[in-house]
């Protein structure tokens, strides 16, 4: 092979090796896949509970947690037998509606004019206590249908001289701290003299110290039944007024509120009510 062919192979070979790095630099990049861009999963939004949450609160504690004052016999007091636990009409109707939720019972006790705070603050779910239903009280509480049916009865002396109500004006008549027998006492002109329990007015007006009482017609009964010379005093005149006396929740509650006016109504219908209220009074008071 002569110089100058060899000169020609080699420039022909180093063209060729020039031009397959340019077929190669110049081949398209491969396309990548395209990928579809995935749409965003819908949130999904819980279900709120329905009702206030009241009702299913109290399934979740496995308890209904009531209060009354614990020293309004025969209605809910300490007993003799067992002085820790307290027992009475109140109680009994407390026991029945618990049973038809299927919870256990809690009743407390504490001074009657804090039990609509300790309610509205959350330590008890309900007052079954023996409280009326009042146009008053219904702007902090809300109430059941009525488990029973009473009235303000005065009690006196039997030599006081005093024949009824109307005779008590400027004279000195006990009740309860909080309760409505105070308006009773105020709108006949008496003073009121306020104590924490029943039997402990009772007994001053027994002793001459004050001139009366204004209580429940029954738990009047029942006192003068029961305390040391009871024989002394006597119930004057007719009722001072009728009430309707009822189980209190806490405003926003009204789905518990509801259900345990459900169970009343049963209580009522199947003569439980009454057969809780011939046991403790001897009489049916559950009945307007």
């Amino acid at each position: 092979m002569t110089m100058f062919n060899r000169k020609s192979y080699v420039f022909f070979v180093l063209m060729l090796i020039a031009l397959m790095f340019v077929f190669v630099g110049c081949e398209a990049p491969e396309e990548e896949p395209e990928v579809e861009a995935e749409e965003p999963e819908e949130e999904v939004e819980e279900a709120e509970p329905e009702g206030d949450g009241s009702l299913q609160r109290v399934l979740d504690a496995g308890e209904l947690v009531v209060v009354g004052s614990g020293g309004y016999p025969p209605f809910n007091f300490y007993g003799e037998d067992d002085p820790d636990t307290p027992i009475g009409f109140d109680v009994d109707t407390a026991k029945a509606i618990a049973e038809r939720l299927g919870v256990d019972l809690v009743y407390e006790t504490s001074d009657w004019d804090g039990l609509p705070d300790g309610l509205r603050a959350g330590r008890y779910d309900a007052i079954l206590g023996s409280m009326a239903d009042t146009e008053a009280r219904r702007e902090i509480v809300s109430f059941t249908i009525p488990y029973y049916y009473s009235g303000a009865q005065l009690i006196v002396r039997e030599d006081s001289g005093i024949e009824g109500p109307d005779d008590v004006e400027g004279l000195d008549i006990g009740v309860i701290t909080g309760e409505t027998y105070v308006d009773d006492a105020i709108d006949l002109g008496a003073n009121d003299i306020h104590y924490a329990e029943v039997n402990t007015i009772l007994l001053e007006v027994r002793g001459g110290r004050i001139d009366g009482m204004i209580t429940d017609r029954l738990v009047a009964l029942r006192g003068i039944n029961e305390i040391a010379g009871g024989d002394e005093l006597m119930m004057a005149g007719e009722l001072i007024r009728t009430e309707n006396v009822a189980v209190a929740f806490r405003q926003e509650d009204n789905e518990l509120r509801e259900k345990v006016s459900e169970i009343l109504e049963e209580l009522h219908d199947d003569g439980t009510m009454t057969e809780i209220s011939m046991d403790w009074h001897g009489i049916d008071i559950t009945k307007p």
